[in-house]
């Protein structure tokens, strides 16, 4: 199923090409146009003459439709390098197609091309009133592939064909013309390099039905309303200003409440699984950086050196700092090293293992400006990282220990074992010398992994060549209520950060031995784990987790002093209160309330105060009531500081 709707977006892809080649610019320079998540995409270079518009995408979708309904077929051709040279440079004059193709016969790959077809006979009829050039470029193709190919291409007119090497539909008729739909324009550099041309990039949703696009559609249009990047203003979570710098996020009152909820829920978390706290600095000497290897391997996310050895004032006077006297440090990119350090402080022996360190440590990584996406996007965040170190025969203990924290977590938040997916990330076994550690380690580490997944029925996909070069992992992907999938949890093994700084440890036969590390994130980062939590909740958190649990609005001024007396009550009772003192009006003030989806609006005036109650209001049930302040808090069943879902 999942190949068939891979083989419909890809062909899709090609019928886009098609389709702008006829209603846009015949000779259009053709990039790469692969099948992604949700749909395909098609890269163009057209001529500054007729640069596309948005409005132009109406055009083009209707050609594709009635592509689709010429029934076309897709005819595949395996070529030799001459012979793909030939069609290549000659024939369609595609330079772009070039350059990839003689990639592809550096590496020793076959050429493989994809032609769309039609019966000859119905050439006048289904192509009237397209250019005329097109046309003629088409004519001269099918022409020519006759003469090389005329068993494939007897009685029929080639209307596109692309180098390609993706498995398609063997025709259109297996397409549905309404499932789906052209979204946007991009730009895109050619194979991502900046150094190279901007191209034009046109995405576009595809299904097995017009169905499927337009359930797809419905949530997307949800989702737009969920996005955390709107929602903030409205919910005064978060904030960015140009002055402290892009890609660093500001902690506005109510985000740092909620950062801080979810970091002590995270430190009780983790202090009942055994785990012990640690510190380390933002900044580390470059030393630190070279042994681990992040110097050499890392530099592409890494800000660049700064010199301790002398202030601002020396710099700004232009004195130099000597060698002796330099001293160079990097804002750290993650946590790693500084936890190997701690390691080594003191002597290990095989008696003091396990070893379970953590650390909410804010790390800085260099993201270019475009690619900056509210809190998922940043350049610096807060990772709340945590570290193992164990013996050999305690790994698969710790690995299901791990295992069940990660569940545990996504519980707590709201989300079901069934709602996680999960990556067995292994070594490609056919390049195994670009991989750090040996093959004893690789081989215990990916088999135990893959047991623990297969013990505890985690619902997992394997994966070859995409382990990192230190060590296999499992990544914890969590679906959202809208079924998308975000990137949290990872569960990772590294053999290179042991062997670069010599991590040892005395064995019970008083040999040295080196230790098995584990690196775990839960949330993977709080600032990209609230981002997600916004929008997985469009804002209307649980009343545990809500920044501000209770919003009080006395309806007149002279109510006000019960209303604070009612606050302190509460506060005192580890409860996230504020009263409503403004000046607008008791009815807006109900508004805001709602706007800002406070779990509970609490509404006091005379009757209230004289019989010590207070009338309630709840965003989730829409329910309303009145009752004592103890009646409310039994109602919560426990404390909110330690409050489930």
């Amino acid at each position: 199923m999942w190949l068939d709707l891979l083989k419909k977006r890809h062909s899709l892809a090609h019928i886009l090409a098609q389709a702008v080649q006829r209603e846009q610019q015949r000779n259009v320079e053709v990039g790469i146009g692969p099948a992604i998540d949700n749909g395909f995409y098609y890269d163009f270079l057209f001529d500054s003459k007729n640069q596309i518009k948005e409005e132009d995408l109406t055009k083009i979708q209707n050609q594709m439709e009635k592509i689709v309904k010429e029934w076309q077929e897709f005819i595949v051709l395996e070529m030799t390098d001459e012979q793909s040279k030939e069609l290549v440079t000659k024939i369609m004059k595609q330079k772009y197609k070039e350059e990839m193709r003689a990639e592809f016969v550096q590496d020793w790959e076959s050429i493989t091309f994809y032609v769309n077809t039609i019966v000859a006979t119905a050439k006048d009829n289904l192509l009237k009133g397209i250019d005329e050039n097109y046309v003629k470029y088409y004519q001269e193709i099918t022409d020519y592939l006759q003469k090389k190919y005329p068993w494939k291409f007897e009685n029929k007119f080639v209307t596109f064909l692309d180098m390609c090497e993706w498995p398609h539909v063997e025709s259109t008729k297996e397409i549905d013309p309404k499932s789906f739909k052209l979204e946007k324009l991009a730009g895109a550099y050619w194979r991502w390099d900046e150094n190279n041309v901007m191209m034009t990039r046109i995405y576009a949703r595809a299904f097995d039905s017009k169905d499927k696009l337009r359930e797809y559609s419905d949530m997307m249009e949800e989702a737009k309303k969920r996005d955390h990047r709107v929602l903030w203003k409205k919910l005064w979570l978060f904030a960015f200003s140009e002055n402290v710098g892009l890609g660093l996020p500001l902690w506005l009152p109510k985000w740092a409440e909620l950062f801080r909820t979810i970091e002590d829920f995270r430190n009780e978390a983790h202090r009942k699984n055994g785990y012990e706290f640690v510190r380390t600095p933002h900044i580390g000497n470059k030393k630190l950086w070279e042994i681990s290897g992040h110097w050499g391997f890392y530099s592409d996310s890494m800000y660049p050196p700064m010199e301790a050895g002398q202030t601002l004032e020396d710099q700004k006077a232009g004195k130099k700092v000597s060698e002796a006297d330099s001293e160079q440090y990097l804002l750290k990119p993650m946590n790693c090293p500084f936890h190997v350090e701690i390691y080594k402080a003191e002597p290990k022996s095989y008696r003091d293992f396990p070893l379970r360190r953590c650390e909410a440590g804010t790390v800085y990584r260099f993201e270019k400006k475009g690619q900056l996406s509210g809190l998922t996007r940043v350049r610096g965040f807060t990772q709340d990282d945590a570290h193992i170190m164990c013996r050999k025969d305690q790994v698969e203990d710790e690995l299901q220990r791990v295992v069940r924290f990660i569940l545990y977590i996504y519980e707590s938040f709201g989300f079901k074992k069934e709602d996680v997916k999960v990556y067995l990330s292994l070594r490609d076994p056919k390049n195994t010398h670009k991989y750090a550690g040996n093959d004893e380690w690789w081989k215990l580490t990916q088999d135990v992994l893959k047991k623990v997944a297969d013990d505890m029925q985690l619902d997992y996909t394997a994966e070859e060549g995409e382990a990192a070069f230190y060590g296999p992992k499992l990544d914890f992907k969590v679906k959202d209520c809208l079924g998308r999938e975000w990137q949290c949890s990872t569960l990772q093994f590294d053999f290179n950060l042991p062997e670069r700084f010599d991590m040892i440890y005395i064995n019970n036969k008083w040999e040295e031995e080196r230790p098995y590390m584990l690196h775990i994130a839960l949330f993977g980062s709080f600032e990209r784990f609230i981002g997600v939590l916004i929008e997985h909740y469009a804002g209307a958190f649980p009343f545990w987790l809500a920044p501000e649990q209770i919003r009080i609005i006395p309806v007149a001024d002279k109510f006000e002093n019960y209303a604070q007396k009612v606050k302190e009550e509460l506060v005192s009772k580890w409860y996230r209160v504020t009263v409503d003192y403004s000046s607008d009006s008791f009815s807006k003030k109900i508004r805001n309330g709602e706007i800002e989806k406070i779990p509970y609006l609490f509404i006091v005036w005379e009757k209230e105060e004289s019989e010590n109650t207070i009338s309630w209001r709840s965003y989730k049930t829409k329910e309303q009531g009145t009752c004592t302040l103890e009646e409310f808090v039994q109602l919560q069943a426990c404390l909110p500081a330690k409050a489930g879902l």
